[in-house]
Parts: structure tokens; C-alpha cells; sequence
């Protein structure tokens, strides 16, 4: 039986046109594509043919699954989640046991080199993988044979991206992120703690509209989503500007919007879109919540310093800089330039009057004074 297109789902849910070009023109705001590129997004799910999906769970708690069920437009959720029920999850499919193990195993047959491996949670390598079992298979043998046929792999959350709170010190189960153990396929990484749902179903759209994964940044991360800091799109970064911060949870300063820097807010070190695309249908995000950003999209968060300390470090002031001793080495860079100028200004003061006695001199021998 032939795949059918998204569109054709969406009909078949009792999804309306307006819906449908609703969800496209979302899809492409989200993606940061032009306007002219509605259309393409539109054409791409009308007429191409669902991407057989695979979702694996491994280590993990399952948050990314269930912010995609949330995403803000249901047609993520009924029509992007819900047909991959057809193919292969196991928190979702109706099936289980003997019967879900055939449909993974019948999807690689068919449609070997065209599905798409979504994979969610870190895979233990210790005991040779004995953490994480499913169905007599270790995790990381049930990686490795759905991962040989894969047209491209997503890994979802930060458990499949670097490894989360399972790899953090002292790591007994020698949790690891899935680009350290598949070689030779596109990976595509979607960290968050959970990632939000509508940078989730972007990616699938991209893959859909475009049949090619999404530019990525140095560490294989969707550049349309993660190439902003959540302190560059904060709404309170005026406030960090002008050295204005909450000193304390629940004082003065916090019931007044101000910097959550010191409360341990990692967001000027942290790249994702909370700040933009927002949780719950754009509604907030956790630092619009009075809650510092806990930097969950980046590798080894856990172990970057305590949550509730400041950040440890800004790219290009070195590893143990702060904003404080930013502040100090920009007003030592000041001093250190005014003085250099008052030097220099010095230097060319006496040159200047060395060189006008000299020519007082020359002056008064021809004149022979």
C-alpha cells in the first residue's frame, strides 16, 4: 500500500484548507524561511508521500515525546505524531510485544534508505549495554540495525544529543549521546530538556519540504532554531544592560522583571529559540516564568556548575570569566587606554618642545646671538 501524503491525512482527520495553509505558513515562520516559501512548504505536504518513521526510546523520560504531543497546532501532534504510530514507537503504537517488533522490523524491509530514525534517549554502553533492554535486544544493537537503513536520524532532547543528567559525573551506566555510536548517516541533533515541539516538527517539515537535513551549526544542531542566544532574544536583557538583577527569589528586584543572571540564569551561554518561539502556544518560557534558563541544549550541562550559580563562562573571555570580570576587564581595557593616551599625548608634548628649542638654537647661531 502506498504511503499517503500529508495532505491527504489531513483531509482524512476533517482538517480544513484554512487549517492546513495555517500550519504551513507556521511551519515556515518557525524555520525562518521568506514568505515566498509558504508556497513550497504547502506544495511539499500536499503532494509528497509520508516519511516512514522509527521512534526509539532508550534512556530517557520521555519529555520529548510529550512535548510534541503539545506543540501549539494540533495538526503536529494528530498528523506528524500520529501517523508515525503507523510505523514504529513504543510509547505510542497500539501495538506491543511480538506484534511492534514485526511492524519496526516489516518498515525497515520496505522502506530501507527512505524512513527517518527518530531516536530518543542516551544509549549505555557499560556491561556491554545490559541498562537498557528491550525485547532481549540491547539498546545499542537495536540502534545499530534500525540505524544501517536510515535515510537520516534525529536525535531527540538531550538524552540522544550529549547525553543529559544519564552521562553527568559520575555516569555509571556509561550513558552516550548517539552521534558517538553511528557513523556514516546524517544526524541531526534537537537538544532541549525537553525540546519544544515546534522546533521538533520544523525539522520533520524541512526534511518533508526540502528532502535534505536543515543547515546545522559546529555542534549538529539546526541552525534555524539554536543559532541565538536565549540571553540575545530575552526579554530582559535591557535590564542585564543596566546591571539590574534579582538578587534573590521572591524579592524586590524579581517582583520587577529584573536580570536572573545571578540566580544562576545560563542564558547568555545557551543556544535555543525558548526566547522567540516560547512553551504552550507561545504563552512563556522559563525565565518569563521567574526561573533562570538551566542551559539544558548544550552538552554537559549538568556538569557546567551549579544550577543556581552564575554562568561559568563566556565564549571569548575565557574559561572562567563572568560578566563580572567582563565588566572589570572592559573598564581595565578604559583605564588602560586612557592612560596609554595620556602617555602618548605626554611623549608628543616634550617631542614637540625638544623640537622648538632645537630650531631656537639653530636660530640664534645664525644669528649669533
Amino acid at each position: 500500500m502506498q504511503q499517503p501524503t500529508y495532505y491527504e491525512e489531513i483531509q482524512r482527520k476533517g482538517y480544513s484548507r484554512r487549517d492546513f495553509l495555517r500550519f504551513a505558513t507556521m511551519m515556515a515562520a518557525f524555520l525562518g524561511l521568506e514568505g515566498t516559501a509558504i508556497g513550497q512548504v504547502a506544495t511539499a505536504l500536499e503532494t509528497k508521500r509520508r516519511l516512514p518513521v522509527i521512534w526509539l526510546h532508550f534512556q530517557e523520560c520521555t519529555c520529548c515525546s510529550e512535548s510534541f504531543l503539545r506543540s501549539t497546532h494540533p495538526i503536529v501532534a494528530d498528523i506528524l505524531l500520529d501517523q508515525i504510530s503507523l510505523d514504529y514507537t513504543e510509547t505510542l503504537m497500539a501495538a506491543s510485544g511480538f506484534q511492534a517488533e514485526a511492524a519496526m522490523q516489516d518498515t525497515m524491509k520496505k522502506y530501507k534508505g527512505e524512513y527517518i530514525l527518530c531516536v530518543e534517549g542516551s544509549v549505555p554502553t557499560e556491561a556491554d549495554g545490559v541498562y537498557c533492554m528491550i525485547g532481549g535486544k540491547t539498546s545499542i544493537q537495536i540502534l545499530q540495525e534500525a540505524a544501517e537503513g536510515a535515510k537520516a536520524i534525529l536525535a531527540w532532547g538531550s538524552c540522544a544529543s550529549n547525553g543529559c543528567v544519564q552521562s553527568a559525573r559520575p555516569n555509571p551506566t556509561s550513558a552516550t549521546p548517539i552521534h558517538k555510536l553511528v557513523k556514516g548517516k546524517p544526524i541531526i541533533k534537537v537538544p532541549g530538556c525537553p525540546p519544544i515541539g515546534e522546533v521538533m516538527a520544523g525539522v520533520i517539515v524541512h526534511l518533508v519540504t526540502f528532502d535534505r537535513i536543515p543547515e546545522l551549526d559546529n555542534l549538529g544542531r539546526p541552525k534555524a532554531f539554536y543559532s541565538k542566544r536565549v540571553h540575545d532574544t530575552c526579554y530582559r536583557r535591557p535590564f542585564y544592560d543596566a546591571g539590574l538583577y534579582v538578587e534573590s527569589f521572591d524579592d524586590e528586584n524579581a517582583k520587577k522583571g529584573y536580570c536572573l543572571y545571578k540566580m544562576g540564569c545560563k542564558g547568555p551561554s545557551t543556544y535555543n529559540a525558548c526566547g522567540v518561539t516560547k512553551w504552550n502556544g507561545g504563552t512563556s518560557f522559563p525565565i518569563q516564568s521567574g526561573h533562570g534558563c538551566i542551559g539544558c541544549s548544550e552538552e554537559n550541562f549538568w556538569d557546567n556548575g551549579r544550577l543556581y550559580e552564575r554562568a561559568s563562562s563566556f565564549a571569548g573571555f575565557g574559561i572562567e570569566s563572568t560578566a563580572d570580570t567582563i565588566g572589570k576587564i572592559g573598564l581595565g581595557v578604559t583605564v588602560a587606554a586612557l592612560a596609554g593616551h595620556a602617555v602618548m599625548t605626554n611623549v608628543r608634548k616634550h617631542k614637540m618642545i625638544h623640537d622648538l628649542e632645537e630650531e631656537g638654537k639653530e636660530d640664534a647661531k645664525e644669528l649669533n646671538i
